[in-house]
């Protein structure tokens, strides 16, 4: 013979599964965001690999007035297009068009200044509001070098050393792995992995438990040869599997879309390993049971079907609270936040994600912050359900 929260559970998650539209709504929600994540980090990618993928077209009025100047364009890979005398309207026309990053001009009397040592006009024309504004810096990173190497060769024909002007040297060191800047990067990513966990098993937990209150089934199932321990269990057992289904889904997801994008080519990476995200989804299972026992004792709570809705609507802005506080106050990694449910799923995540070796305490902590408050939950929810005039409302 079967326990009898067995089939309670049993019989939740078969009504719950009945409901394939709510069922199919979820799982759209919890593909949705690993992949429309993958699709910006994808656009990110390739706005930033353009240039090197299609080169940089720029078209220079008066270039013969300036033959070092396009040399050291072409050097960095800039297509120069020189182009007859345009005025401001043309000009503007140009850039509408699209087909060049910025319009250099270099005014009538470039060469009678620069032979006199005076300063030698350059217009630079763009369109601030047009996708290649990163092309366009790397244009003026070239005028701003040209620059410094005529003012260089002027102060050396004058006696001076370039080195005058300089009189301290910076050497920059980025000691910063491709893994710890992704995790940076991502991370406001990886904190909404989690949340799965408390939406996906919600709609189940607010209709087994207030909903069968209104719609006296309630009565029915506390009629059976059924403890109150037993009833809750069933019920809460039911919202936990679908909340931790959604999270393994999203977490699984997602690990397939950051392993597939060719995060490289923004000088990042993604380090975790199928045993890495097997672990993180077994230290989850607790955050899961744990929105699940919540739910669950918080729908009871309710007086109606409508109160419980919007209480464990609002309850699902609390899982944020954690990680924006942390955020906020830029609190560095410490032991204590492996200690607060969701947000030492965040933290251990993020972590190992950096590439840094963890140790086991962290996971051990992650799952017990999340396990212990789950069992005081069930255990408050069973004794409440002993009483059948708080449960039926009556």
């Amino acid at each position: 013979m079967k326990p009898a929260f067995l089939i309670v559970f049993l019989k939740e998650m078969r009504e719950t599964l009945r409901e394939k539209r709510t069922v199919g709504l979820l799982v759209l929600f919890t593909v949705m965001y690993p992949v429309m994540f993958g699709i910006l980090m994808q656009q990110l990618i390739d706005r930033a690999t353009r240039s090197e993928r299609e080169g940089i077209e720029l078209a220079v009025i008066g270039a013969s007035q300036a033959p070092t100047l396009m040399a050291q364009l072409k050097q960095k890979n800039i297509t120069v297009r020189e182009s007859a005398p345009l005025d401001e309207p043309a000009i503007e026309a140009l850039l509408q068009k699209g087909k060049v990053v910025g319009v250099l001009r270099l005014s009538d009397k470039f060469t009678e200044n620069y032979a006199a040592m005076r300063p030698a006009r350059i217009e630079l024309w763009y369109d601030s509001a047009a996708e290649k504004n990163g092309q366009r810096r790397e244009v003026e990173d070239v005028l701003e070098a040209y620059g410094s190497n005529v003012a260089s060769a002027r102060l050396l024909a004058h006696g001076v050393s370039p080195a005058t002007l300089a009189p301290i040297q910076v050497q920059r060191y980025d000691t910063g792995t491709n893994a710890s800047r992704s995790a940076g990067l991502i991370g406001g990513m990886l904190s909404m992995l989690f949340f799965p966990a408390f939406f996906c098993g919600m709609s189940a937990a607010v209709d087994s438990t207030a909903g069968e209150r209104e719609r006296r089934s309630m009565e029915v199932l506390m009629a059976q040869p059924a403890r109150a321990w037993e009833i809750v269990t069933g019920k809460w057992l039911m919202a936990g599997t679908l909340a931790l289904a959604g999270l393994t889904l999203e977490l699984l997801l997602a690990h397939v879309v950051l392993g597939w994008l060719p995060l490289e080519e923004l000088g990042m990476s993604w380090s975790l390993n199928w045993l890495d995200i097997t672990l993180i989804c077994v230290v989850g299972l607790p955050l899961a049971l744990l929105a699940a026992a919540l739910q669950i004792a918080l729908a009871m709570n309710a007086k109606s079907f409508k109160e419980a809705q919007s209480t464990l609507s609002f309850v699902l802005l609390l899982p944020m609270l954690p990680g924006v506080v942390v955020s906020m106050m830029e609190l560095k990694t410490s032991l204590w936040m492996y200690a607060v449910p969701m947000l030492s799923n965040q933290t251990l995540l993020r972590e190992v994600s950096k590439g840094v070796d963890v140790g086991t305490l962290p996971y051990v902590l992650t799952f017990l912050s999340a396990a212990l408050p789950t069992l005081a939950i069930v255990a408050f929810a069973s004794w409440r359900m002993k009483s059948e005039r708080y449960v039926l409302a009556v």
